[in-house]
């Protein structure tokens, strides 16, 4: 009985092997231990692309490449070009872009609109300048101080006037200086009871102020800054509502021109009254004496622009 029963099983596995070969129905009551040879599939089946895809490619206008022609002249040199040929572009690549000085004012104004920063917020100038002369000889860091036509300040400096004439000092508050006075405003000063803006005198008491000089620093009074004379009243009027900027490591300036809420003619005529004043300094004969221009707001990025647009509007005025 065992082996008729043995031999019905061994059947019945057979018959099931035979149907999983040719994909037929699985059964529940197969052995778990009965080999299975299932078919393995290796691969996916291929999509078929639509048509409608196909034909919106077909479509698909081709933008056309812009070229730049710089056969005529050399590749700068540490860049893959002189300019990009796409709007999107690694920048370290090419050279940095150059505005012109009214384009830039305008893009500072663009900017903050765009990103809604407060209108009012200074305006700086970043100069680079070429102190070399003849013969490995180069200029002295100045200090200078201008009137810009249109200011953007809204108080008056503060201005001492150092003169031993009792006349003369009260002429020079009356002139709106707020101190005036002889050896005696020295100790205070050393004191730092009272303090200015800036400090004029007389050149009669110009060696009687040496022990200020550690104290004044950069503001004690200097012939070349126009700090020492003998007219109060000229030097009053430079000092109270001037603009006072100066060349820091060897040969950089970098000083406010004006706000940003004003208008455009206004801030270029201010810029262009310390790009001269600053040219005022060196020779013309040695060449371009600003190497490097760079205007920006509190908020804004820096934007290189051409100094040389504001430089030769009196020289062009003038061939005319």
């Amino acid at each position: 009985m065992a082996s008729c029963t043995r031999t019905v099983w061994k059947v019945f596995a057979g018959c099931q092997r035979q149907l999983l070969r040719a994909g037929g129905p699985a059964f529940t009551g197969v052995s778990p231990t009965a080999p299975r040879n299932l078919p393995v599939r290796t691969f996916a089946a291929v999509k078929p692309q639509r048509k409608k895809q196909k034909e919106d490619k077909e479509k698909e206008v081709k933008k056309e490449r812009r070229v730049i022609d710089d056969s005529d002249r050399q590749k700068p040199y540490g860049f893959t070009a002189w300019a990009p040929v796409d709007d999107v572009h690694v920048l370290r690549f090419y050279p940095r872009t150059t505005y012109g000085a009214a384009e830039s004012v305008d893009m500072l104004k663009t900017f903050q609109r765009l990103d809604f920063t407060p209108l009012k917020q200074p305006v700086y100038v970043n100069l680079r300048l070429n102190m070399n002369l003849e013969k490995k000889k180069k200029v002295d860091a100045f200090v200078s101080t201008v009137h810009l036509p249109h200011p953007f300040k809204t108080e008056m400096n503060k201005v001492l006037v150092f003169t031993a004439d009792t006349n003369q000092a009260q002429f020079a508050l009356e002139s709106g200086a707020v101190f005036a006075g002889g050896v005696e405003l020295i100790q205070p000063i050393l004191d730092d009871e009272i303090s200015a803006d800036f400090y004029i005198t007389v050149p009669d008491m110009l060696q009687k102020l040496v022990p200020l000089k550690n104290k004044l620093r950069k503001k004690f009074p200097k012939s070349k800054r126009g700090a020492v004379g003998i007219n109060i009243l000229k030097m009053l009027q430079l000092f109270k509502t001037g603009h006072e900027y100066m060349v820091e490591n060897d040969c950089y300036i970098k000083t406010q021109i004006a706000m940003l809420d004003m208008t455009e003619e206004q801030i270029l005529a201010n810029l262009e009254t310390v790009l001269l004043d600053v040219c005022s300094q060196r020779q013309a004969d040695m060449g371009p004496f600003i190497e490097r221009a760079i205007i920006a707001s509190q908020t804004s990025e820096a934007l290189w622009f051409r100094s040389e647009d504001l430089l030769q509007k009196p020289t062009e005025q003038e061939e005319e």
